[in-house]
C-alpha cells in the first residue's frame, strides 16, 4: 500500500509530524519534488529535527528512506544533513537517494539571485537554485546523480559552467572555474555514491512484497507549478501528479492521501493570499504559532483558514483525509474566523482558481467561532476535545466534504489524535 501526505495551501502545514506518525509502521518512506527550499520540522522528546532533503520517516528505524528522482539535490546540504544525523547516533545506512535525481551547482543559485533580482514583480524565491535546476533538467543539460559518479561528469560539467558563465558574465556577475566545481563536487560524489541507485526498481520491490510505503510532498498545492497561484509558485509539481512522477510509482498503486493543513493559515513569499490577516490578529497568530520559515527563517504571513482553497486542494489531489495542525495554537484566540465562501461581484460561490484577477475581485466570506479551547495537548480522542473546538472542526469537514483523521494538539510527535474510522 503507497500512501500520500500532501500539503494542502502554501506550505508549513505540519507535514513532517503527520508523516513521521506514519513512517512509524511504514517499511519506505519518499521524498518526491522539490529542493532544500522546503522543509520539516519534527520534535522528537524535545529535540528539534529540520529536514530539507532528507525523508522524515529516517527517523524511524527500520524504515528505509528514499529521495527520489523528482527531487533537486543540492549536494552540500544533503550531506550536512547526513552528518547531522549521524551526530545525534542516527543510521543512516537506510537512505537510498535516485540515480535520476537532479544536481544543483553553485552556478544555479548564481542564476536564481540573477532573475529574482532582476524581476519587476519578485517572486519570493529562496534563491536555493530549485528553479534553474529544473530549468536545466527540461533543457535537457541537467546532471543528475547518476552523472556526478559517472566518468562523464568533467565533460559534462564543463559544458555547462561554460553556458553558465557567458549568461553570468553578461549581467555583470563573478565567472565560475570548472576545476574548482569539478573538485569540489568529486568529493560530494565520492561521499554520496554508497546512497546512490535506481530507486524505481526498489519502490516496486517494496509494491510487490506489500510493504507499507509514505510518500511525502514539499511545498504545497497552491505552490503547485500547474495548479498553484502562478508565477508565485515553486518549480516543481507538489500535488498527487508529481508523486508519480516524482517516483516512478503508478496511480492504481496509491490508497491514502492525506491533506495537511493548520487550523489558521500562512504564506512564505509573495503573491496573493485570500485570508490574511496583515494586522494584530495576524501577528498574534504568528506569535503563537511560531511562525517562521524553516529554511529561510522569514516571517510568514498569517490569516485565517480558507475552505474554498481547502475545497480545491481536496478537488485536485482526490485527498481522502485531512490532517489539521495548530488546533491547539488556534485555541488560544478569543475568537476565530473560518471563510466558508468567496464573494465574487456580489455572488455568493465556492470557486478557487490561478486566475490572479479573478481573486483579486473575491472577498471571503467568514463565519465566526469561539475559541479559549484550554489546554488540549494530552486529549487523545476527539469527543473528549472541548466543545468550541468539536464545531470548529465539525464546520471544516461540512463545508469540505472529508473526514478529518488527525488532530495535532501541540508541537510534540505525541500531541496528536488519531481518529478512528
Amino acid at each position: 500500500m503507497v500512501n500520500v501526505v500532501l500539503g494542502t495551501f502554501f506550505g508549513d502545514e505540519g507535514k513532517g509530524k503527520i508523516i513521521d506518525f506514519l513512517s512509524e509502521n511504514a517499511d519506505i518512506s519518499v521524498r518526491c519534488t522539490g529542493g532544500n527550499n522546503a522543509g520539516h520540522t519534527i520534535y522528537v522528546n524535545g529535540e528539534k529535527f529540520a529536514f530539507h532533503l532528507i525523508p522524515s520517516g529516517i527517523l524511524n528505524k527500520g524504515t528505509k528512506a528514499v529521495i527520489g528522482n523528482g527531487v533537486v539535490i543540492d549536494p552540500k546540504i544533503l550531506i550536512e544533513e547526513i552528518e547531522n544525523l549521524k551526530a545525534h547516533n542516527i543510521e543512516v545506512n537506510n537512505l537510498f537517494i535516485s540515480d535520476k535525481a537532479h544536481i544543483i551547482f553553485p552556478y544555479h543559485i548564481a542564476m536564481d539571485n540573477l532573475l529574482e533580482e532582476r524581476r519587476i514583480d519578485k517572486i519570493g524565491t529562496t534563491k536555493r537554485g530549485i528553479g534553474p535546476a529544473y530549468c536545466d533538467k527540461y533543457e535537457r543539460c541537467g546532471i543528475r546523480a547518476q552523472d556526478l559518479i559517472s566518468p562523464r561528469f568533467r565533460e559534462m560539467i564543463t559544458k555547462n559552467v561554460n553556458s553558465k558563465n557567458t549568461i553570468l558574465k553578461a549581467y555583470g556577475y563573478e565567472e565560475f572555474h570548472c576545476e574548482e566545481i569539478i573538485k569540489e563536487y568529486e568529493t560530494y560524489a565520492a561521499y554520496l555514491k554508497p546512497y546512490i541507485t535506481d530507486t524505481v526498481y526498489l519502490l516496486h520491490e517494496g509494491i510487490q512484497n506489500n510493504q507499507n510505503i509514505v510518500c511525502e510532498g514539499a511545498q504545497a498545492t497552491l505552490l503547485d507549478i500547474d495548479f498553484g497561484n502562478y508565477p508565485f509558485v515553486t518549480s516543481s509539481n507538489p500535488t498527487i501528479g508529481g508523486v508519480c512522477t516524482g517516483t516512478g510509482i503508478g496511480a492504481k498503486y496509491i490508497g491514502e492521501v492525506y491533506g495537511v493543513l493548520k487550523a489558521y493559515s500562512s504564506k512564505v513569499g509573495e503573491g496573493p493570499y485570500m485570508t490574511e490577516e496583515a494586522n494584530q490578529i495576524g501577528d498574534l497568530i504568528r506569535e503563537l504559532g511560531h511562525e517562521y520559515g524553516t529554511t529561510t527563517k522569514r516571517p510568514r504571513r498569517c490569516g485565517w483558514l480558507d475552505l474554498v482553497a481547502l475545497k480545491y486542494a481536496v478537488m485536485i489531489n482526490g485527498i481522502t483525509g485531512l490532517a489539521i495542525n495548530h488546533v491547539d495554537t488556534v485555541g488560544k484566540l478569543k475568537k476565530i474566523k473560518l471563510c466558508v465562501a468567496y464573494r465574487y461581484k456580489g455572488e455568493i460561490n465556492m470557486r478557487y482558481t490561478n486566475n490572479l484577477e479573478y481573486l483579486a475581485e473575491c472577498e471571503p466570506v467568514y463565519e465566526e467561532f469561539d475559541g479559549n479551547f484550554g489546554d488540549i495537548s494530552h486529549i487523545k480522542k476527539r469527543e473528549d476535545l472541548p466543545e468550541n473546538a468539536k464545531k470548529y472542526l465539525t464546520r471544516i469537514e461540512q463545508v469540505v466534504g472529508v473526514p478529518i483523521k488527525f488532530i495535532g494538539t501541540g508541537p510534540e510527535r505525541e500531541n496528536m489524535i488519531v481518529v478512528k474510522s
